[in-house]
C-alpha cells in the first residue's frame, strides 16, 4: 500500500517541475516577444530633430504616440508621429499626460522611421518650459541613446 503513494508522488513532482520550469521558460521568452528591435522599424544613420505644436498623444501600452505639427519655412505644415515609451515609463521619469496636450510646444530628437514617412521613434522630448525627458526605451538605439 505505501508503494503506491511513492509513485504518485514521484509522479506528481515530476509534472511540477516540468510546468515550473515551462513557466520559467515563457516568462523569459516574454521580453523577446514584446519588442521589436529598433533597426526593424528605424534608421540610426537618420536623426530626428523636430520642433512642433502637440496635435494628439496616446497614452497606450506596449508604446504611446505623440503627435505633432511642424510648419516648415515656406510655411507649410506636416503632422509628425513619433513612438514613445509605455505610459507607466513616462509617468515615471515625471512626463504626463498633461504635459503633452494638444497646442502644446515641444522639441523632439530622435530617429526617423524606415517607412519614408513622417514617423519616427523619440529619444527625448523637450518643453518650453526647460524640462527635457528621455521618452525612448530601446536597448538597441544608436549610441546607447534608448
Amino acid at each position: 500500500m505505501q508503494q503506491r503513494p511513492l509513485i504518485l508522488w514521484k509522479w506528481m513532482s515530476k509534472q511540477i517541475a516540468t510546468g515550473i520550469i515551462g513557466l520559467g521558460l515563457i516568462a523569459s521568452a516574454a521580453p523577446a516577444l514584446a519588442h521589436h528591435a529598433f533597426a526593424a522599424e528605424y534608421d540610426g544613420d537618420k536623426p530626428l530633430d523636430l520642433s512642433g505644436v502637440v496635435t494628439k498623444a496616446r497614452w497606450v501600452n506596449p508604446h504611446s504616440w505623440l503627435y505633432f505639427d511642424v510648419t516648415a519655412a515656406d510655411g507649410t505644415v506636416t503632422n509628425w508621429g513619433v513612438e514613445l515609451a509605455a505610459p507607466n515609463a513616462l509617468n515615471s521619469k515625471g512626463l504626463t499626460k498633461a504635459d503633452l496636450v494638444p497646442g502644446a510646444q515641444i522639441h523632439v530628437k530622435g530617429f526617423l522611421s524606415k517607412n519614408g514617412g513622417q514617423f519616427g521613434y523619440a529619444v527625448s522630448v523637450a518643453l518650453p518650459d526647460g524640462r527635457s525627458f528621455q521618452t525612448g526605451g530601446a536597448p538597441n538605439t544608436p549610441g546607447g541613446a534608448g
